[in-house]
């Protein structure tokens, strides 16, 4: 009946006879073993309601009928199958054990089961309803039994569990293996990309103590422009145009901020402003930036293999960029000794290049360009490693999240120069925080400093003559 995916004769066509699942009876300790006893007790105060048994009971039967499928299927043939095909497979099979073993489910409890052993078979399991989701931003596992997602900034604990660890490391060995990479005892960690475009990391036992930990942040399919940040309120119009101005007169731009600030959909923003007939190469870790411009080259660093060989490092990529006649550079995160090739890339002819790096403020972003230039070694005098900074940075754009979990440009700082030994700056917008709202949301509004841009001659000479109305500062209404 199911010849085209069904395995050859001799396979066994059910799964091996176990108890009646009829209704799971684990005790709420079983789900959550892997974590702390004092992390248990709130878990037993909440009542096992109607729905929650449901679940129970659906997922207990959803894991004896992956393993029948396992035990049918032709797995070598599904990588050519349709998925039509294998849907129509998927459910027959079900049908077929559940009506074996007397299970009755409704039509809402049947789709749902023959979707997630869809997942199993060809997805990543309990995670494919979390990526398909598109409110969803980032993805973090804590052990099988606890995955958190986040919402609008905001991190909320989802109800959606693996069954145990052995499940949890059989997605990540799925994950893994479909770039080439494994991770074991030997080599606990590891760092990926998934098919579309989503960065993932995961860290797994012995290192991860209590289950394996996983991160997954979700690739953007419709990329956010500079009309839409504005939309959101990232930043204000006034600062777009300044930006616009910035990007397009080739001035050298790194964006700051904390983790999920929202540096590199910043930098994807700043991007469209670029002109069409530039050449653009970018590196990354990760490829995250979706350039539309025409001509563009991208580039992604390699970890080095089981045998520590073959690492492509971000300072190799930029070395051999600066060989391949680019007009800017864009580098998805600097981190460290590569610094050094970044600054004089910015310093020799390829201006309007852009980096990310990791800092709290602008003056704190001087300060780490500072360390990573220590961090490569090089006995550099702090006074001339200044002065290179000061010449090949032209703007800092601070990002951050604030505690609401929105993500704004909280500044805009140009970089003037040196006095004496110290690397000057001067503010030219802001984020004005005034206050909060009963439900914790912030109150404030975005300004000028009152401070005319050390670069609006520049500006009126390329074409982008700014009325000086845009650096007054605005009155909180």
């Amino acid at each position: 009946m199911f010849s085209r995916y069904k395995k050859s004769e001799g396979a066994p066509a059910t799964a091996p006879k176990t108890s009646a699942p009829a209704v799971a009876t684990a005790p709420t300790a079983q789900i959550t073993s892997l974590r702390k006893p004092a992390q248990a007790a709130p878990a037993s105060a909440h009542p096992v309601d109607k729905e929650r048994k449901r679940k129970e009971r659906i997922g207990e039967i959803k894991i004896e009928l992956h393993r029948a499928l396992l035990d049918n299927l032709n797995l070598a043939a599904l990588d050519t199958a349709a998925e039509a095909d294998l849907r129509a497979e998927i459910s027959s099979i079900a049908g077929e054990l559940l009506q074996e073993k007397g299970i009755v489910l409704n039509r809402e409890d049947r789709a749902q089961l023959t979707q997630e052993l869809y997942d199993e078979v060809k997805g990543l399991g309990p995670l494919e309803t979390l990526l398909k989701d598109d409110t969803i931003s980032d993805i973090l596992v804590n052990g099988p039994h606890q995955i958190f997602i986040e919402r609008n900034g905001k991190l909320v604990v989802s109800d959606v569990t693996f069954k145990d660890e052995k499940h949890l490391m059989r997605i990540i060995d799925k994950i893994v293996s479909a770039v080439g990479r494994r991770v074991d005892e030997s080599n606990p960690y590891v760092d990926a990309r998934l098919a579309d475009g989503s960065r993932f990391n995961a860290m797994v036992p012995p290192i991860a103590i209590d289950g394996s930990l996983v991160s997954i942040r979700k690739f953007k399919k419709d990329k956010l422009g500079i009309d839409d940040l504005v939309r959101f309120g990232a930043f204000s119009e006034e600062m777009a145009a300044y930006l616009q101005a910035a990007v397009a007169t080739r001035l050298n731009i790194i964006v700051s901020g904390g983790t999920g600030s929202g540096k590199t959909t910043t930098l994807n923003a700043l991007s469209s402003f670029i002109d069409n007939a530039e050449r653009i190469l970018t590196i990354e870790d990760t490829a995250e930036l979706q350039l539309q411009q025409l001509h563009v080259g991208r580039m992604e660093t390699r970890p080095p293999n089981v045998e520590g060989k073959g690492e492509v490092t971000p300072r190799d990529c930029i070395k051999n960029a600066l060989r391949m006649r680019p007009d800017r550079i864009i580098v998805g995160e600097t981190r460290g000794e590569e610094v050094i090739d970044m600054l004089q890339a910015m310093n020799t002819g390829h201006d309007g290049s852009m980096t990310t790096i990791h800092a709290n403020n602008s003056r704190d972003a001087i300060s780490r360009l500072e360390n990573m230039v220590a961090m490569a070694g090089l006995e550099m005098p702090l006074k001339a490693v200044r002065n290179q900074i000061a010449s090949a940075v032209n703007v800092i754009v601070q990002a951050s999240r604030l505690q609401d979990g929105s993500r704004r440009m909280t500044s805009i700082t140009e970089i003037t120069g040196m006095e004496g030994e110290v690397i000057s700056m001067q503010e030219v917008f802001r984020f004005q925080r005034v206050g909060l709202t009963s439900d914790n949301k912030i109150i404030g509004h975005f300004t000028a400093t009152g401070v005319r841009s050390n670069f609006s001659e520049r500006f009126r000479l390329w074409g982008f003559d700014l009325p000086a109305s845009i650096y007054e500062p605005v009155a909180a209404e």
